[in-house]
């Protein structure tokens, strides 16, 4: 009995993995981004990142190291991107990245949490009078190799019966680029990114349209190495503080009242009625800095993809699930 008692003592201890301990050695917190996508991760003319994705790991390195500023982004390619995490030289994947089975099981990886569900699409000059995927008999369409736009791509052609060419390119920037010259009649990939083109690199964002068609499922989220199991807890846990937080009505712009709030569970939440950090091996306050320094999910979304975003994305199925989408969090207590 005793040593039953003993075994369940130690089980509760929290003991830091490599990944957490080499975090917490260095002081910083790596993240692997995209070379540049409008709303997930982008550097901007000041020098400074910015995201969905981004904020994702400056909410990392907040719960971690009290600091959202203490992160190293490091931009990777698709073909890059897995290998970066395989060989340690980042902690976190967070690059607009869909989560799929033969990557989740067959790359070493956890994908912690999804943090925008999105679709494939096609864009297209308005020029051409084309109104559905199914009118492009003949047309050539750049996609980047490597990638499940690929591979949806050309399924989806197949599968409609649909004459059109895919055109590879080995990184999106070329791939867009070939589009916008005039290589390509169209060009495919996540519908936010199509979105995100259009608005930033079109030059004239009326002259384009996005097709009607969503042909994929794109979860797509935060991934980590796996074998650090504490780790991989606090990146999906600090995923959906953020969702709570904001289900809880909790965010930047207020966490001075909600400090003060009757509500228990806002109380729990930000560590006053009880302490969540504790089986993370985090500080009582893990959540209070990352809404402080960072802000809930739907503050994230707004800024970055929604109404306050030159994207003006509409939250759609990222909106809570109180409000008829996906974004839903475990309880934290």
């Amino acid at each position: 009995m005793l040593v039953v008692l003993t075994g369940f003592m130690l089980a509760g201890a929290v003991q830091a993995g490599p990944v957490l301990e080499s975090i917490k050695k260095r002081d910083t917190v790596r993240c692997g981004v995209s070379s540049g996508v409008a709303g997930f991760s982008a550097l901007g003319s000041d020098g400074q990142w910015r995201g969905l994705d981004v904020a994702v790991c400056r909410a990392v390195a907040a719960a971690v190291l009290g600091d959202a500023q203490k992160v190293q982004f490091t931009p990777l390619s698709s073909q890059q991107r897995f290998a970066a995490l395989q060989a340690g030289q980042i902690d976190i994947l967070s690059r607009n990245t869909t989560w799929t089975l033969s990557r989740d099981a067959g790359l070493n990886a956890h994908f912690a949490a999804i943090t925008y569900y999105d679709g494939q699409g096609i864009l297209m000059h308005k020029r051409f009078g084309v109104k559905s995927a199914k009118e492009l008999k003949g047309a050539e369409i750049c996609v980047q190799s490597g990638t499940t736009n690929e591979k949806n791509l050309s399924t989806y052609l197949g599968t409609q019966g649909i004459t059109a060419k895919a055109i590879v390119y080995d990184n999106f920037e070329a791939a867009y680029k070939a589009f916008f010259s005039g290589r390509c009649q169209a060009f495919s990939t996540d519908v936010s990114a199509l979105i995100g083109l259009k608005s930033s690199q079109s030059g004239k964002p009326d002259d384009y349209v996005v097709l009607p068609e969503v042909f994929s499922k794109e979860p797509l989220g935060p991934a980590v190495l796996r074998g650090d199991d504490e780790f991989f807890a606090i990146v999906k846990w600090v995923v959906f503080a953020m969702i709570e937080a904001e289900e809880l009505g909790v965010g930047k712009a207020n966490i001075e009242q909600a400090l003060n709030s009757n509500n228990p569970a806002v109380q729990r939440l930000l560590g006053g009625a009880e302490n969540l950090g504790k089986p993370l091996g985090l500080p009582r306050d893990w959540v209070l800095k990352i809404v402080q320094q960072v802000g809930n999910y739907g503050e994230v979304f707004e800024t970055n993809l929604g109404k306050q975003s030159p994207l003006k994305l509409e939250r759609g199925l990222n909106a809570l699930w109180t409000e008829g989408g996906l974004m839903y969090a475990p309880p934290l207590r």
